[in-house]
C-alpha cells in the first residue's frame, strides 16, 4: 500500500499526456483493460508454461503496465469511469494473475518440483486478498491496505521470474515463498480489518 501511494502521483503525471492522446484517437479505457489483461494472460501461458521466464516476464510486464493507463483514461474521458469498466478491469486482473502463477506451476509440475504447492498457496491467497476487499465493500465496509496488494505481489513474482530466467540460483524459490507468505499475511490483515469494522458497528448499536 505504501508503495502504491508513493508511485501513483508521479506515474499519473507521466502517463497523462499519453492517455489524452489515446482518447483523441478513440481508444477507451475498456479497450486498454482488455488488451492488457488478455495480452498478459496469453504471454504468460505461452512463455511460462515452457520455462521461458525472462522473456515471459518482459512481455507480461509490458501488457500489465496497460493497467496504469486504463484508470487514467477513464478519469479523463467525458463519461468518466463506469461500473462495467471497473468490473472488467478487476476480472481481467484476476485472470492475468492466475495465468502467470498457473503457467509457472504447470511447467514445474512436469518435473514434480516441490515448489508447486507453494505456488498454489500464493495463487489462492492472492485471490482471497482481492475477494475479501470486494466482499467487504459489498457489505459497506472499506477494506483497503495490507502488506501486499496487487502491485507488491506482481513486483515480487516478476522480479523472481526475471532473475530465474537469468539463472540466478534459488531466485524463483525465494520469490514464490515470499509471495505465498506475504499474500497469506495480507489475507489475515484484511480479515482483521473487516472484523474490527463489524465489532465497531456492534458497539455503536449497543
Amino acid at each position: 500500500m505504501v508503495l502504491q501511494r508513493s508511485i501513483k502521483a508521479p506515474v499519473t503525471r507521466f502517463i497523462t499526456p499519453l492517455c489524452r492522446s489515446l482518447l483523441r484517437v478513440g481508444v477507451t479505457a475498456n479497450m486498454v483493460s482488455a488488451a492488457g489483461g488478455l495480452g498478459s494472460s496469453i504471454s504468460a501461458i505461452l512463455f511460462f508454461s515452457y520455462g521461458h521466464y525472462f522473456w515471459g516476464m518482459v512481455i507480461s510486464v509490458f501488457f500489465i503496465l496497460f493497467d496504469l493507463l486504463d484508470g487514467t483514461i477513464a478519469r479523463l474521458s467525458p463519461s468518466g469511469g463506469s461500473r462495467w469498466g471497473a468490473l472488467l478491469d478487476s476480472t481481467l486482473d484476476r485472470v492475468a494473475d492466475a495465468a502467470v502463477l498457473g503457467s509457472v506451476a504447470y511447467f514445474l509440475s512436469k518435473s514434480s518440483d516441490r515448489l508447486v504447492p507453494v505456488i498454489f498457496v500464493a495463487l489462492v491467497s492472492g485471490g482471497l486478498v482481492s475477494y475479501i476487499k470486494a466482499r467487504a465493500e459489498g457489505l459497506g465496509i472499506a477494506c483497503n491496505g495490507g502488506l501486499a496488494e496487487r502491485t507488491e505481489r506482481l513486483i515480487i513474482v516478476f522480479v523472481a521470474l526475471g532473475l530465474a530466467g537469468l539463472n540466478v540460483p534459488y531466485a524463483l524459490a525465494i520469490g514464490i515463498w515470499l509471495l505465498a507468505i506475504v499474500s497469506s499475511y495480507t489475507v489475515f490483515e484484511r480479515l482483521w480489518i473487516v472484523y474490527g469494522a463489524t465489532q465497531s458497528e456492534h458497539k455503536d448499536l449497543a
